[in-house]
């Protein structure tokens, strides 16, 4: 008996139709590609998942890529038809192609807290963005949305290119005055699973962060020996074998010796630094101020971004400081690094040579992380302007952060040496 014949009553008229018309003109594929199709229709209920109306099935789709982000394995998974996605794909999957960011098509991440992978053997997994529940979620004036790295992302691309800054679905102005923050996105996100990058388990994004820190078995630790020179690094369940067979114990005087050393000229590079700023605040002559950098373009014929601040007083003098992008390049706004660096300029007229050391800070209402660095020059009425020197932000992300600010605030800590 054929599978035609098979069939329910009512499951495919129009089906078996075609087939008797096929049998007659002696079409063999067709009828056996017929059958095919409708063989397993009448197998199946009409409630089963994944089928069409009328019994075909949709046409077979490449598997999905695991390691493409969730918005694009949704699609690849979905391209059969709407209501095979919505009957295969469970409900994590279609959240996070709803919640996903348009820009880089992920969940939001709060990029500032990250598990770094040390370096040695063995190799640890890559590094590890946690995602906690105070990712910061933007959105344009039309709905769409945008973590917090992309949209300070776009705002800086927007300041180098000197360009209004659009939403990348719409092209709506997105700007921090137009965008707000949307609550219900950032704690639907904490609540939904993410992988552990050590162990690859799946937790709630507000859990990840304990799990990674005190609790994952895989997380990357280091020996208990590490103080007296031990450079092992490795999962933590492989801890206590590790101890138990570490050589460094053993080790003799003089070996450890060698060990400490080197390890106290570590320490006292760091201790330079607090050294040197505990001896500036002993100077006679100190002077501070709040300085906001203001951005320009220059009148060449290729335009590039620069900042200045108006004139301020410290120390009874005038100054001026200027700062510029990736020491001016042709095009920051191709390049993933991102670098600032300042030059302080004395416009009053001195009778003598006026040494000083100084550094910039952040100011007191700004979140970004500036590394304390002392700098060191003598002014004269010659020689009034310092060369280009590095502002010791942290990483590029915090570079954005001040690109994509109206104004840069920071503050200016002068020290004058006497002779």
């Amino acid at each position: 008996m054929s599978g035609a014949e098979e069939r329910e009553p009512g499951g495919g008229g129009p089906a078996a139709a075609a087939a008797a018309s096929a049998s007659s003109s002696g079409a063999a594929s067709s009828s056996a590609a017929l059958g095919e199709a409708a063989g397993p229709a009448a197998a199946a209920g009409p409630e089963e998942p994944g089928l069409l109306l009328g019994g075909a099935r949709p046409h077979a789709e490449p598997a999905a890529d695991p390691d493409a982000p969730p918005k694009k394995r949704l699609k690849a998974a979905g391209a059969g038809g709407a209501e095979g996605a919505a009957g295969s794909v469970k409900l994590e999957e279609r959240l996070y192609s709803v919640l996903c960011c348009t820009v880089c098509l992920d969940l939001p991440k709060a990029s500032v807290y990250q598990v770094r992978a040390p370096p040695g053997p063995p190799a640890p997994p890559a590094p590890v963005c946690l995602a906690l529940p105070k990712a910061s979620v933007y959105q344009c004036t039309n709905g769409h949305l945008m973590c917090a790295g992309c949209f300070i992302h776009l705002l800086a691309d927007a300041r180098l290119k000197e360009e209004q800054a659009t939403c990348p679905n719409c092209r709506c102005e997105i700007s921090k005055s137009l965008c707000c923050r949307n609550l219900a996105v950032e704690k639907a996100v904490s609540e939904l699973p993410s992988e552990c990058g050590f162990c690859m388990r799946q937790f709630p994004r507000s859990l990840l962060e304990r799990h990674q820190k005190e609790e994952c078995q895989d997380r990357v630790t280091q020996c208990k020996y590490k103080r007296i020179g031990c450079p092992w690094q490795g999962p933590y369940h492989e801890l206590t074998v590790h101890e138990t067979e570490c050589t460094h114990p053993t080790k003799t005087g003089n070996e450890l010796m060698e060990i400490l050393d080197e390890m106290d000229q570590t320490h006292k590079k760091e201790m330079q630094l607090y050294n040197s700023i505990f001896s500036l605040l002993s100077f006679e002559k100190i002077g501070y101020t709040e300085v906001q950098f203001r951005p320009y373009r220059t009148d060449d014929f290729i335009t590039r971004l620069y900042y200045e601040t108006p004139r301020f007083t410290v120390l009874n003098q005038t100054w001026v400081l200027k700062a510029r992008v990736n020491d001016s390049e042709r095009n920051p706004n191709l390049s993933c690094k991102r670098t600032l660096s300042f030059q302080l300029i004395l416009k009053s007229k001195v009778s003598s040579p006026m040494e000083c050391s100084f550094l910039l800070l952040k100011g007191p209402y700004d979140d970004v992380k500036i590394n304390p660095v002392i700098y060191h020059f003598v002014f004269t009425n010659e020689n009034n302007e310092t060369e280009y020197v590095p502002l010791p932000i942290i990483d590029s992300v915090e570079c954005n952060k001040l690109l994509a600010a109206k104004n840069i605030n920071l503050r200016l800590f002068i020290f004058q040496i006497q002779k």
